[in-house]
Formats: structure tokens, sequence, C-alpha cells
């Protein structure tokens, strides 16, 4: 810190590529707020275009859009945050450009985030233009797409690593409640916010900066961050801790395809273009004295990467680790790009870093359309993009498959309701394989039928009175099986998702008039089933 204070009024002079701007170690005494507002409106405008019309909301988009519509302090799969945005979205329209507003605007705050963190670290404009460049131009945008809790995930990480730097730089006791409702926030939104910490606490002790684990203010943090959870903490212990069961599925139906080494290799694709400044990260931790008081950061990031890694996490988990790293190397890298020949390198590795871009737009983003992607699958296999959580490879990239389709399966299942009398209408009992196609008709046909329910996650809560039910609309992968259609007095088949290259593909809409009271009994026990099984109860 003794440099810090020595230097405290020190200018470096005037660069040649950004008139005005001075270097500084100290935080620059503008904060450049037309340049962040200029970043912030391209990244908003940018979540718009990079998406082929052709494409639809995710599956996933549809579970937590559905969850605003029935509010609580937790759920089974998530934590309730998304849903109180979802809420929102209902209120202000229930658009797909709302759905898309609220992840491009936590991208957005995430950007701003990293600037907030280049001044802080005593980087002039070029540093936060460097850092900005590579947050803007990044896998993040692909992550901003989606209504899912990943984009305030990687925000909640980022501010986190903000709030502690201002703590460990001043130490102010409104930075240490900012940090704990942060991670009280991020509690409510994702759980993965456990790792930041498993990350943080042993390279807190491994350094000068193992102080702040002795003062007792610092547990403010923690006491703030476990009032905020606190809704979500008490409605798992409710709820029988249905948290720890959720964990056990995605162990077992998902993470365990994931290999350790594609996991690691995955790391290098999301800010591949911007590798120079992450290592200028890793060396101005070492090397550059500003930097010095902050080797914590790089050594956080280190053990949360080797957690997930040892965990089997999907690589994406880890995206909330690198926008802090941004912010440190462009600090340097702005330091070590001051003097002589190597400040004409500044303009080149901002543009380096946009025509290194250019390659990830083709296969990170859906702007060619899945006959496009199938005709041409060569550089997406080469990346290990066609390989679903299944372990196999399939003709698109999953979440590509995950955004078709849908409208078209909607379409089928409003053709059906409309088949109905008023009455039929009236006593209808809606139950799809999964949480994708319930979510996907409860969006699409709003308010023109009935909500749609599943046996799978959250819908297994949601099921309406069973009794009086006339009408049964089946939407299922499989075929009607002899012994289910004989508890009904008539099937009919409406029709099937057409398209071969949807995830959905070959998904079949009935209606099943006349249940009989063994049926009605059936699916009664098969709700309560689940819902046991969720709780952990035999």
């Amino acid at each position: 810190m003794a440099y810090l204070e020595a230097h405290t009024a020190k200018r470096l002079g005037p660069d040649p590529f950004f008139p005005g701007m001075l270097s500084t170690q100290q935080p620059a005494a503008k904060p450049h707020w037309v340049w962040l507002l200029a970043f912030v409106f391209v990244k908003m405008g940018l979540q718009y275009v990079v998406v082929h019309p052709v494409y639809e909301l995710h599956r996933d988009e549809f579970l937590h859009l559905d969850q605003g519509s029935h509010l609580a302090a937790g759920y089974v799969s998530v934590p309730p945050l998304s849903a109180w945005v979802a809420a929102l979205i209902q209120l202000l329209g229930n658009s797909e450009f709302w759905v898309h507003f609220f992840p491009a605007l936590f991208g957005a705050l995430t950007l701003a985030v990293v600037w907030a963190a280049v001044h802080e670290l005593g980087g002039g404009l070029y540093a936060k233009i460097l850092a900005a460049t590579a947050v803007l131009l990044s896998a993040l945008v692909r992550l901003n797409l989606l209504f899912q809790p990943n984009s305030f995930d990687v925000l909640a990480w980022t501010t986190a690593y903000y709030c502690l730097l201002r703590v460990v730089r001043g130490g102010q006791r409104r930075w240490l409640v900012a940090l704990g409702v942060t991670l009280g926030l991020g509690m409510l939104n994702k759980y993965n916010v456990v790792f930041w910490a498993a990350g943080v606490v042993p390279a807190l002790l491994l350094t000068p900066q193992r102080r702040l684990l002795t003062r007792p203010r610092t547990y403010l943090a923690v006491a703030v961050a476990l009032l905020v959870f606190l809704p979500n903490l008490l409605w798992q212990y409710r709820h029988g801790w249905p948290v720890l069961w959720h964990m056990q599925e995605l162990q077992r139906s998902q993470l365990v395809h994931v290999e350790r080494a594609d996991f690691f290799k995955e790391q290098l694709l999301f800010f591949f273009n911007s590798l120079a400044v992450l290592v200028a990260a890793a060396v101005g931790l070492v090397r550059f004295a500003p930097l010095r008081p902050y080797r914590f950061v790089g050594l956080a990031v280190l053990f949360s990467l080797l957690l997930f890694g040892a965990m089997r996490a999907k690589a994406y988990y880890a995206i909330g680790l690198y926008p802090i790293l941004l912010a440190v190397g462009s600090v340097y890298l702005e330091h070590v790009l001051q003097h002589d020949w190597r400040r004409y390198l500044r303009p080149a590795l901002l543009l380096l870093i946009g025509l290194l871009f250019l390659p990830l737009l083709r296969v990170a983003f859906p702007l060619q359309t899945p006959e496009e992607i199938r005709q041409n699958p060569g550089v997406y296999e080469q990346l290990g993009l066609l390989r679903w959580e299944d372990g196999k490879n399939h003709e698109l990239p999953q979440d590509f498959a995950d955004m078709i389709s849908w409208r078209e399966m909607a379409g089928l299942a409003l053709q059906g309701y409309r088949q109905l009398t008023p009455a039929e209408q009236e006593h209808l009992l809606i139950i799809t394989d999964n949480y994708g196609e319930a979510g996907a008709l409860n969006f699409y046909n709003h308010g023109r039928m009935p909500p749609a329910v599943s046996y799978n996650a959250d819908y297994v809560y949601w099921f309406p009175p069973l009794e009086g039910v006339r009408v049964v609309m089946l939407v299922t992968e499989d075929d009607l099986e002899a012994d289910d259609a004989v508890h009904f007095a008539s099937s009919q088949l409406i029709g099937r998702v057409q398209n071969p290259l949807a995830r959905e593909k070959g998904t079949l809409v009935y209606l099943l008039r006349g249940p009989d009271a063994a049926i009605i009994a059936e699916v009664r026990q098969q709700v309560q089933s689940e819902q046991r099984r969720m709780r952990g109860l035999p």
C-alpha cells in the first residue's frame, strides 16, 4: 500500500491514442461516464442481434418464466430470485423483448462493475476500454441471451470481488454490507456462489489479507448475507432440503458425463480472444507492485476453478471467475504498454480482440439456421459443441436444439383445445412429459388455455384439483400405450412435432376424453410420489 500512497498524484503523461487520458496507479479522477454509457448501450443492443429469428425461447427459460406465476421463497430447481424477475416481466407484458431484456441488463451491469474495478485499481481510460471490450466481445454475450440464473450469477461473482477490493483498500463498513447483500442475492439466485466463498477464504489465508478474517467487523458481511438469504434457507428447511435431491439428480443425470479435461479445455473458449489480458492479470499480480495487495484474487480464482473441475461441473459454471481478472489484466497492460514503441500496441490489442471474436460469432451464437448447421457441422464437432449432456453427439448444439419448434408444439395444443366443447375446456387437465413442454405451452398460449403441468421439476407442485376432470390433453414423446388408453372413453391424436432437428422432435399431442377413476387416482398418486421423492422421502 505504501507504493500506492506514494504515487497518489503521479501522472504518467497523456495517452497518444486516447487524448485526455492520464495513466495513474490510483483511481483516476474521472470515471469516464460517457465512454461507459456507450459500452452499456452497445452491450444491450448486441444481445438482440446475435440470434437468428428462426430461434425461439430456450427450454430452461420457460420454467423460470412460469415460476413467476407461482411466487415463493424457493423452488425445487433454483432459488427464487429469477422467479421474482419473471413476475416483473409478466407485469411488463410478458413479451420476448422483456424476456431478453433482463439477462442483457445483468450483462451490461457486469461490464459496468468491471469498469468500476479498473477505476478502483488505478486504471485509466485505456485500461477501462480494454477491459470493457474484453467483456463485451466474449462468451458472456451467449450467456446473456437467455433468461436463466446464469447472467445474474456472473454479475454477483464480479460484484462480490469488486466489493472485496473496496474492503481491502479502505475497509469501509458500507462495503462489507454491500458484499453481504451481493452474496445474499447471489445465493437467492443460484447456490453456485458457495464456490466463490470456497475460493476466497483459503486465498485470503495464504496472503497478507488474512488479517481481514481476524477482524470481527468482517463478519458483518456474513451476517448480512445470511439475513438476505434467510427466506430461502427457511423454505429449504420446511420442504426437506430439496436442493440436496436436485444436486444428486444433477450429478446422476448430467455431471456424470462431464470429463474434467473437457471442463478445463472449454475454459479457454470463453475469453480466448482476450487470453492476453488474462495472462497479463496473472503476471501483473506477481510483478506489478500496485496490484500485489490483490494477489488473493488470483488465488481465489484458481481455487474455485480447481474445485469446479474436481466436482465435474459444467464449464459455464466457472465463467463468473473471469471478469475481475480482465479488470486486473487491463490495468497491468495499460502500465506495460505506455512507453516507446509499446504504446502502439494499445490499439492493436483492441483490434486483435475484435478480430478474434468474429470466428466465435459463427459457432457460439445461434446466427445460422438449424439446417445450415446440420449441413456444415465440422467446426461444431471439432469444438465438442455437438455433445449433449447425455454424452452423445447430435446434429445441433443442445442449446440450439432447445430453442426450436416450441411454437409448433403450442399450436398443436391450442388446435386440440379449440376442438373441445366449453364444458370440456372447463374440466381439462394438460399433462406434459417435461418442464420445457409445459412452460412452452404456458408461454405461447398464455390466456388462451389452462396452464399445463408435468411430473417434472416444480410443476409437480402446481397441479390443479383433479376432481371433475373430463378431458386430459397429453403432450408426450411416446406413443399412447394400450394399457393407458383403456382408462379413457376415447383417444384422439392431434398431431406431432415435425421438425427433425428439434430436441422435442416427434412429440405427440393427444386428447383423451372420459378418464376413469383409476387413471385419476394414478395421476394423484404419481404427483404425491414425485413430491415425496423431491424431499428425499421414501
